[in-house]
């Protein structure tokens, strides 16, 4: 195991396979989009299983692939079954927006993924279609079902948003009611193209769980797991939990054991630098794996101590989640 220059274990991958998506989230990317790179640019899957053994030898046991929407890249199943025979690498697990994910599921079963974290900011079609510039609610509905039928562990990924969808917070508390699945309401960030859509975010972890108390009162609070980003409540008598993500206030980063690849092969010690390395073109003019296992060590030498020092050293947030890898 390795340690940062805060004395936290870095064990956590975070990978994105790519950077284009099917939806256009509000809280994503402006509605055009972005300017999407060519695939010359971005990681080839080689590329990336190479650096996940660098890293599996350093200490790092976890992988969760993101994107933009990691299904839309052809040739994914296959890189996900060699990615999971890779030694060291204990858990691997999958963010998706679900528009194409149902007829994998069996796939994934077979896969054994740990678990899926699944987008889904509403349950109504119309708030669905506003959010996400898309009427696709019904195929991510039937990947949630199908996720269920198939017991893979699900956790569904909520950006409450004022005036957008606060009035689903308890539609999306609900199905914590019958499911053993945990809603997670996410801060809104930055990350949208566009810089802050709010001059103050009111909506921060603590309204939501004021909000969350005020419908269910006997709201109660859980034990996290170790590095869990989420804090973690149960309504009695359910089955599934509530998490809540402080993601814009940060409160979690003293605990903080994960870094990012994009998919143009940008390390990112934590979401909010500017990228600390460029393995892309370390990879590309043949670094050994002892160099690069060098200059992933000095990445992590010099790690920001939160969010908010890595985001005074780079400046203002402008670019998308997508690019950044959800």
């Amino acid at each position: 195991m390795i340690f940062d220059n805060h004395n936290r274990p870095i064990t956590y991958l975070r990978l994105a396979v790519t950077d284009r998506c099917n939806l256009r989230c509000f809280y994503c990317m402006p509605e055009e989009g972005i300017k999407y790179l060519p695939k010359s640019q971005l990681l080839t899957y080689e590329e990336m299983e190479r650096l996940v053994r660098v890293l599996a030898r350093l200490g790092v046991s976890k992988v969760r692939i993101t994107g933009g929407e990691p299904f839309v890249r052809n040739g994914l199943m296959d890189f996900l079954w060699r990615l999971k025979a890779t030694e060291g690498i204990e858990e691997l697990n999958i963010t998706t927006n679900g528009v194409l994910t149902e007829p994998l599921v069996p796939e994934l079963v077979r896969l054994g993924i740990g678990s899926v974290n699944l987008s889904i900011d509403t349950l109504d079609r119309e708030r669905f279609r506003q959010i996400t510039r898309r009427d696709e609610l019904p195929a991510v509905q039937g990947t949630l079902n199908a996720l269920l039928e198939n017991k893979i562990p699900v956790k569904l990924n909520a950006v409450v948003m004022e005036g957008k969808n606060i009035e689903d917070l308890p539609l999306l508390a609900e199905l914590t009611r019958n499911h053993p699945v945990e809603v997670r309401f996410i801060e809104e960030m930055p990350f949208n193209g566009e810089g802050s859509h709010y001059p103050v975010l009111n909506w921060t972890h603590r309204r939501i769980l004021q909000e969350l108390q005020t419908l269910y009162p006997g709201l109660e609070r859980q034990q996290d797991s170790p590095f869990s980003t989420a804090a973690t409540y149960r309504i009695p008598g359910y089955q599934g939990t509530i998490g809540i993500i402080a993601a814009f206030t940060r409160t979690f980063c003293g605990t903080c054991n994960r870094i990012r690849l994009t998919a143009q092969g940008t390390l990112k010690t934590c979401l909010y630098d500017n990228g600390v390395l460029d393995v892309r073109a370390l990879l590309r003019t043949g670094a050994t794996d002892a160099e690069l296992t060098a200059a992933f060590l000095k990445a992590f030498a010099h790690r920001p101590k939160n969010g908010f020092e890595a985001e005074h050293e780079r400046g203002p947030v402008t670019e998308s989640m997508s690019t950044i890898g959800g």
